[in-house]
């Protein structure tokens, strides 16, 4: 099973590139993305960032410097990273890592766009949340 969709490329090869912050992700198809670890965190599919359904998400910022601690294979659908602000509640299935490879463009339009909509800068900390908090969600 190569993801939750039987039409989900598999993954070939996942290198983490600690020192450029870049998850590095070649698929069967030939595709091959460098997803950088920020925008990994900022849409994380977690529930604590993209909350329990529409208009429940929760704007990520301060995470330019975040690093991968751990990555680990949850069956055979997807990776579940540790990022160095202590968040770990996502799952990654193959078809998320390859949407986010092949529309980081786009998100990054996206991430910029709500940032300004919410005149919040992309290195402000969350507000409210010690940088802990995460883990416990």
């Amino acid at each position: 099973m190569a993801g939750l969709h039987k039409d989900t490329p598999s993954p070939e090869n996942i290198t983490v590139h600690g020192q450029s912050r870049l998850l590095e992700i070649s698929f069967a198809d030939g595709a091959t993305f460098r997803i950088p670890f920020e925008l990994l965190r900022v849409y994380s599919p977690s529930a604590e960032v993209q909350g329990h359904g529409p208009g429940q998400e929760t704007l990520q910022t301060g995470k330019r410097d975040v690093t991968l601690t751990a990555l680990e294979p949850v069956g055979n659908y997807a990776v579940q990273p540790t990022f160095s602000d202590g968040h770990n509640t996502g799952l990654y299935t193959w078809e998320y890592l390859y949407f986010l490879g092949a529309q980081q463009d786009q998100l990054w339009q996206d991430y910029e766009a709500r940032l300004k909509a919410a005149g919040r800068d992309r290195d402000a900390p969350m507000p409210g949340k010690a940088a802990s908090s995460c883990a416990s969600h």
